[in-house]
This record gives structure tokens, sequence and C-alpha cells, in this order.
């Protein structure tokens, strides 16, 4: 029940409607039994700093970030954790008492299903499709998880050399600690044939094979054929659900894994954060499961 005194928590993007974060958070509050409510909040890009502004006048506690705030929220920030510029990327940002901080959980909702396995990833080689947003957040996950060789294949040469040189040493926007964490390799489309076979881990961060392209994939059948039963298939997108490149993957013996679970996850996070409570992780999950009446 809204009260009177209901704290407020929510969403940025532009569009909004489309998100599933008000289904998933407000389930979890209300199993909690806490007195918080979250709400999509539309905001366009012009309108960000006086959003923002607004926030802590109405006394917002807290709100994610989605497209296009991500990147153009950072200097409106006073505090920004580590792994947040590591991304280059905000989507979780809360009120200390003083300012407004950001962090970025996308990086643990991607680890966590690879986490709950028992395979170990250390030494392990990914491929990563597409060098957008959610695959820098895709390079910090396995950097993390101590992948040896991480391949960063992208169709426009020009912004691979970009994506890769905001990981070397000395560029803020990306990974600084080299000498600890392996800078992504880069390849353009044509070095799959090569990279498949040796890949562990392969991770779509591309919009191919979302609805309504039920039936796209970003591999094609003989690249599909060079798959083995070892690799894990990661696809980011969650409708459908499985992809058909998913449908690719266990047709070939691999594991399979959706962005529903990475969704579910950076959710999490994020709600910890913010109720300083555990989140109801399985509560998130039905909740999203009956909505989307998978």
């Amino acid at each position: 029940m809204i009260t009177g005194t209901t704290k407020l928590l929510g969403v940025i993007g532009y569009p909004i409607a489309h998100s599933l974060s008000p289904v998933m958070h407000n389930s979890a509050i209300g199993h909690l039994g806490m007195d918080y409510v979250y709400l999509p909040l539309p905001v366009k890009p012009e309108n960000l700093s006086q959003a923002i502004e607004g926030f802590r006048a109405i006394d917002l506690q807290g709100f994610n970030v989605t497209i296009p705030h991500k990147q153009a929220i950072l200097p409106l920030l006073t505090e920004v954790s580590a792994i947040a510029h590591a991304v280059g990327a905000v989507n979780t940002v809360w009120w200390t008492g003083h300012h407004w901080a950001g962090t970025n959980t996308d990086v643990a909702g991607f680890v966590a299903p690879l986490k709950a396995g028992e395979r170990d990833w250390s030494q392990a080689t990914a491929v990563v499709l597409g060098n957008g947003g959610a695959a820098r957040a895709v390079v910090v996950g396995c950097q993390h998880l101590g992948f040896a060789n991480i391949h960063v294949v992208g169709r426009d040469r020009q912004k691979l050399h970009a994506f890769q040189s905001s990981w070397l040493p000395g560029n803020d926007s990306g990974q600084t600690e080299s000498t600890c964490v392996p800078v992504p390799f880069i390849h353009t489309w044509e070095a799959l044939p090569h990279l498949l076979p040796q890949a562990d881990l392969l991770v779509n961060t591309t919009p191919i094979g979302m609805h309504p392209h039920d039936r796209a994939s970003p591999l094609d059948a003989t690249l599909v054929a060079l798959l083995s039963a070892r690799i894990t298939v990661y696809d980011l997108i969650y409708t459908p659900r499985p992809t058909q490149l998913l449908h690719q993957a266990q047709a070939q013996g691999a594991a399979a894994l959706d962005g529903l679970e990475m969704l579910i996850h950076q959710g999490g996070a994020a709600l910890q954060l913010w109720l300083q409570h555990p989140a109801p992780i399985e509560v998130m999950r039905q909740s999203l499961l009956d909505y989307l009446q998978l």
C-alpha cells in the first residue's frame, strides 16, 4: 500500500515504458514488506540535469539508469565507483545523505549465472559479439572471473580500435590496471571461424535475434557448426526465450544462458544497495516469468 510515508525509487530512461524493472522491484518490495515504491521515470536527454535536481527535491532515494543516460549521467554525480569507471557507464544511483553516487551492477548481473555453476573460468577464453556499452560490462565481468583471453568481435574496425584503446593504461574511461587484467583483443567478424573453436564462452551483446526478429541469429549455419559441446553460449537478449542463437547452441550440445538472469541479478544488486537488505532473487525471477508468460 502506498501511503504518505512511502519512499520513492525508480528507473530513468527514454523511452521507458518497456522497462521490466518496476515489475520485479515492486514484487520484491512487496515481498519484503518495506515502505517503498519503484516507478518508471521518463526523462528526455535534454532534461537529464534538471531531472537529477528534481529528484533531490522530491527526496527520491535512488534510481536505475538505462538508455540513453548511462554515460551522460557520469558528470552529474559526485561519486562514481571504480567498476562504473571501468565500464564507462552508471546504471544505479543512490543518495548518500550528502550527494548522488553511482555504480554499475550490470557486471554483477552478468557474472552471477556464470559463478552459479561449478566451472572454473580462470584461464578460459571468451568471445564477445558486439562492442557497445553492454560489451564493456561483459569485458569487465570476464576480467573479474579471471579469463585469460577476451576477444571482442565487431563490424566497424574504427569503433573496435576505439573500444580497445579505452582499456589501455592511462585512459580514464577504461581499465587502468592492465598489469592485472587482460586488455581485450579486437577482431572483425571475419575472424570468427578462427575464434569460435577455441572459445569457452561466447557472449552475444548485439540486438540480433531480439523480438520481433525472433528467427535472426548473429551466427550463420557455418559458424554454428564450429561451436563445441564444451562452450557456454550466453545471449544477453531475453525475449524471445530462448533466442535463435541459443536454439542453435543447444542443438550443438552447448550450455545456454539468456539475459533474464542478468536482468534479475543486476536488479537484485541495486535493490540490496538501496534497501540495505538482501534481495529476494527468486521472487524477482518468478515475477518476470509470470509477467512475460514464460
